[in-house]
């Protein structure tokens, strides 16, 4: 059976507003609006440290993933120090940080002082647009999902939406961290219905900014559904799924001719053998297709056994692809019996889109100019 590989790969690197690649940053503040700094910030390379006592959760998942670092915290003007760019998006401090930093000589932005001018083109929005970001390059959002988000009053966006998107709100604009975070902290389903009606009531114009699209797995026939109730008019953006464009990065087509001719999407967050689940995996066992697993990392042992005993060959090739279409997209070669241990020995973690069946077993040739083959790890 052969080994598992494991590859890394690098997205296109985002355009660069500031020269601090490989530099020192770091921004005060831990709430939502710390969000749009963060993201410009992450486009540069640079070394980003947050300093606050509390965090919201998307910056808590940013920590936790490496791609930043937090000190759990107040500040203090040694936070300064060897630092070349900083933000204070801390209200109660910014100006005592602002002066720390002039005497430091560290260029510094403060939050409460930017985008007094509120100059957005004239639109026809209204109401609500609930908009599907796409799978993690924020090129990837439609072009209609760009214009309305670039004329919203208040975004509230979940972490697997490209947070980079926020660097290019207009001034002013609220952000709000719906906290979607799996096994976490949450924001209720019905809380965050009730904000989207209440901004919207109030005569904002509110965009829901969903990752990937917001009818597959997003809740969003539920949030169209309470703003019809309220009398919200609701624009519905859809969004390029990562059930389609994580195998499409990882070269992986999900049908094939003479190979498959149909794909089958399901959702694996609920455990296989709880009462909540919809999924018939023994049914999933005896097709012959392309199966796409989104949310599945926790219960991947259960549902390879399940695949396995249901019919499907223990040989199956399966790839896993973690963090697509980001800097950070991982891509996982495996078999469906060797995939749980393969997942745990190299700490495969969420969001992750799993690929079943004969096509991810392919792999794209390379012409002899195209770009250098991402790295490959053989255990």
């Amino acid at each position: 059976m052969p080994a598992a590989r494991l590859s890394h790969s690098v997205a296109r690197p985002l355009s660069a507003e500031l020269d601090l690649a490989e530099r020192r940053v770091v921004v005060f503040g831990g709430e939502p609006a710390a969000l749009r700094y963060l993201a410009r910030l992450g486009r540069t390379g640079a070394h980003i440290t947050v300093v606050a006592p509390a965090v919201c959760p998307a910056i808590g998942a940013m920590a936790q993933a490496g791609r930043i670092r937090w000190h759990e915290r107040a500040w203090q003007p040694e936070d300064l120090d060897d630092v070349w760019y900083a933000v204070a998006c801390t209200p109660e401090h910014n100006e005592d940080i602002a002066l720390a930093a002039e005497h430091k000589r560290v260029f510094c932005t403060r939050a409460d002082t930017q985008g007094a001018a509120d100059v957005r083109p004239d639109h026809p929005a209204q109401g609500v647009a609930l908009i599907g970001a796409g799978p993690g390059d924020p090129d990837l959002i439609t072009v209609r999902g760009r214009e309305l988000l670039a004329t919203a009053d208040v975004v509230i966006v979940d972490r697997l939406a490209p947070l980079a998107l926020l660097a290019d709100l207009r001034p002013g604009a609220e952000i709000i961290d719906a906290a979607k975070l799996p096994y976490s902290r949450t924001m209720a389903q019905e809380h965050i219905n009730e904000v989207m009606v209440d901004r919207a009531l109030s005569g904002r114009f509110v965009v829901r900014l969903k990752g990937g699209d917001p009818y597959l797995f997003g809740c969003g026939f539920e949030e169209v559904s309470a703003c019809a109730k309220a009398g919200v008019p609701v624009t519905v953006v859809p969004g390029v799924s990562s059930a389609l464009a994580a195998p499409a990065l990882a070269g992986i087509p999900v049908t094939h001719r003479g190979m498959a001719q149909e794909v089958t999407i399901v959702s694996g967050h609920v455990p296989t053998d709880h009462a909540a689940s919809l999924v018939d995996w023994s049914a999933l066992g005896r097709l012959r297709g392309t199966l796409v697993i989104l949310m599945g990392v926790t219960h991947v042992a259960k549902s390879s056994e399940l695949l396995i005993r249901a019919g499907r060959d223990a040989a199956t090739p399966v790839v896993v692809v973690q963090d697509a279409a980001t800097r950070f997209q991982r891509v996982l070669r495996s078999t469906l019996a060797d995939l749980a241990q393969d997942c745990a020995t190299h700490h495969v973690a969420p969001p992750a889109v799993f690929v079943v069946g004969p096509t991810a077993g392919l792999e794209a040739p390379q012409a002899p100019d195209a770009a250098e083959a991402p790295h490959t790890l053989v255990p």
